[in-house]
């Protein structure tokens, strides 16, 4: 469900009125691998599967659709179960980022970029193709557009948009990008992730395994997640 009408009062010209409003759905979710549960994150409960599968992936644990044996979405979408061809050690810890929706991650700060593969970023796009871009991301934006609350990116190649997805937390779109690319079978290249959201060093590490060569945002990066680009070739 991605959305539930409200009953809510808006104030207009001087006078309340009730009006029935879209609100953003949000709720918890469990990711269980092979039957043992590993953490609880919030999201909007939509491409949960690709989400899993996103997850798995960014943080390094399996590379290829081939290692998930089974996966399921338990009725009333509160619970990801994960089946994997092989073991999978659970992190002894996770690490709490600047996620608006307090994601997790457990590699390490120090370690963010070990095992990312330097892109080589050697592309060129022109300005007037990237404010274009965004302009469409923004056009895009059809569960904002109904009740707000929440974050959109796109994947885009050339100069239209490939795939867009939506959640009330962004490092949620990249994992669910990694997860529709990696069912898929579908490797980017010379891809542009367009981001509604703040960039943060979690969204650099997913971008980084998801091996796009662009990220753009409509706000501000932090430090660490340009010290992280740069060392990932990363424009």
């Amino acid at each position: 469900m991605e959305s539930k009408n409200h009953s809510t009062v808006a104030y207009h010209n001087g006078r309340c009125e009730v009006e029935h409003t879209n609100i953003v759905a949000e709720q918890p979710v469990t990711r269980t691998i092979n039957t043992e549960k590993w953490l609880t994150f919030m999201c909007m409960p939509i491409d949960l599967e690709a989400l899993a599968v996103g997850f798995i992936y960014n943080e390094n644990i399996k590379q290829k659709k081939d290692d998930i044996a089974n996966l399921r979405v338990c009725p009333g979408g509160n619970n990801n179960d994960v089946w994997l061809n092989n073991p999978a050690r659970k992190p002894d810890k996770w690490t709490r980022t600047s996620g608006c929706s307090g994601a997790e991650t457990s590699i390490a700060e120090n370690s963010f970029t070990t095992g990312l593969t330097n892109p080589q970023n050697a592309i060129i796009f022109p300005p007037q193709l990237i404010g274009n871009q965004m302009k469409q991301l923004l056009k895009s934006q059809d569960l904002y557009k109904k009740s707000g609350g929440m974050h959109t990116s796109s994947m885009c190649g050339g100069d239209r948009i490939n795939l867009i997805v939506e959640d009330i937390g962004r490092n949620n779109t990249l994992d669910k990008f990694a997860g529709k690319l990696l069912l898929s079978h579908i490797k980017p290249s010379d891809s542009i992730i367009l981001t509604t959201g703040r960039i943060i060093s979690e969204m650099i590490q997913k971008a980084g395994w998801i091996g796009t060569s662009f990220v753009i945002s409509q706000t501000s990066p932090t430090s660490l997640s340009i010290q992280m680009s740069e060392k990932l070739g990363i424009t």
